[in-house]
């Protein structure tokens, strides 16, 4: 029987809170795999300024998975410098050619290697991890995907570590094929903070017992909601704040991605044309014209309610705008939990954000991936790790 439509089918839960709840998480089928992408030196890249290339080349490893999935669903997560993404069988050999594709641009455009592989499922669970995925619905367009069952850890770990790496890791063929990076955009300005910064933050309860950690994760978004207050709140990305970019070095990421030649005149050519595109979408956005495909006065709204600004993979991300104040008493919670071994964190500010687009429809189908600028997600997980690392020592 073909598992092709699982994730299709799963039922759907429109509160966040609810990742929660293990009832609502669903075991991935057996013949499914974990894709796993990651930029190798993301750290070195971020801290030389090129956290927009990290962004966009993360994200393309979605996008390019999507388009060869057409009209069917699956399950993905981006984590700033790469992306989780699970497959059916029938997408395995095409998916495969793309992601190789797309490292072959990443090194002779960007001069950045990225890592991709694939897991089996079965080989997961076979190791006493599972895979769980729920579904969320965050807006009309865009339903997203959350992970339990620390399998998609255990597959980041297969695949980065040297004594298995070889086994999971695409090796490159020689087959010759192009990734379609159709619907992945990265037009806008850096968005400013409403409230004075940008909190990139990523937690992972660590208590040991799965009925506890689930606690410990409803504690602390109910905490982050009595702190931050409401969406409108939290969710870095504002409407008067939302602005399109119209120059090369804002536009450099995506003109590099999706330029075939690196001829000087190819390149200028793609330039110029999203640069007309901008200048297009700020008139109809500007003049709120209505159009048969859509209403372009409302367009920015549609967009913010697709932000992908919160999401749980077995930890907790979130992209939160607020003030000092703010972040002072939601650290000191952290902390807090963490001397008590409930949990550990990384924390990174800055004081703007930036969003990196699928669309596949304009009014339609897309979702806008948001992290924080200089870093964010990355970022925040490096000084995790620390946490982590100083956690490890303690115990000895």
């Amino acid at each position: 029987m073909s598992t092709e439509y699982f994730y299709t089918d799963l039922p759907i839960i429109d509160d966040f809170l609810d990742v929660t709840d293990p009832i609502n998480f669903h075991s991935v089928p057996d013949d499914w795999y974990v894709v796993i992408t990651d930029i190798i030196g993301s750290t070195k890249a971020i801290e030389s300024g090129r956290y927009k290339d990290v962004n966009l080349l993360g994200s393309s490893s979605i996008v390019v998975v999507l388009n060869i999935a057409g009209k069917l669903e699956i399950p993905f997560v981006f984590g700033g410098d790469g992306a989780s993404i699970l497959i059916p069988p029938s997408l395995f050999a095409q998916t495969k050619l793309a992601l190789l594709a797309t490292n072959r641009l990443a090194r002779k455009s960007f001069g950045i290697e990225l890592r991709v592989g694939a897991v089996p499922v079965s080989e997961v669970t076979a190791a006493n991890y599972e895979v769980k995925v729920a579904k969320l619905k965050i807006s009309e367009n865009y339903y997203q995907a959350a992970f339990s069952g620390d399998g998609l850890d255990y597959a980041t770990e297969l695949i980065k570590n040297p004594a298995t790496a070889d086994r999971y890791i695409y090796g490159d063929t020689g087959e010759q094929a192009e990734a379609d990076f159709s619907g992945l955009a990265c037009r806008w300005q850096e968005i400013p903070s409403k409230n004075g910064e940008t909190v990139s933050l990523i937690v992972r309860a660590t208590s040991g017992d799965s009925t506890m950690n689930n606690n410990i994760y409803r504690t602390l978004i109910l905490r982050i909601r009595a702190i931050y207050g409401d969406e409108n709140s939290v969710n870095p990305v504002a409407e008067e704040n939302l602005k399109l970019a119209f120059n090369y070095q804002r536009l450099k990421s995506e003109t590099l991605l999706k330029t075939k030649s690196s001829s000087f005149w190819s390149i200028s050519s793609y330039f110029c044309k999203i640069l007309l595109e901008n200048c297009l979408g700020w008139l109809l956005m500007t003049f709120k014209i209505k159009l048969p495909d859509g209403d372009w006065g409302e367009y920015k709204k549609l967009v913010i309610a697709a932000t992908d600004y919160k999401k749980f993979d077995d930890m907790l991300r979130m992209i939160i705008d607020g003030n000092i104040v703010q972040r002072k008493k939601l650290k000191h919670f952290l902390e807090k939990s963490y001397q008590e071994g409930k949990l550990v964190y990384g924390l990174h500010t800055s004081d703007c954000s930036l969003m990196t687009c699928l669309v596949f429809e304009r009014h339609g189908h897309q979702v806008h991936f948001v992290d924080g600028a200089n870093g964010g997600y990355a970022s925040a997980a490096k000084a995790m790790k620390q946490r982590i690392k100083q956690k490890q020592v303690r115990s000895l």
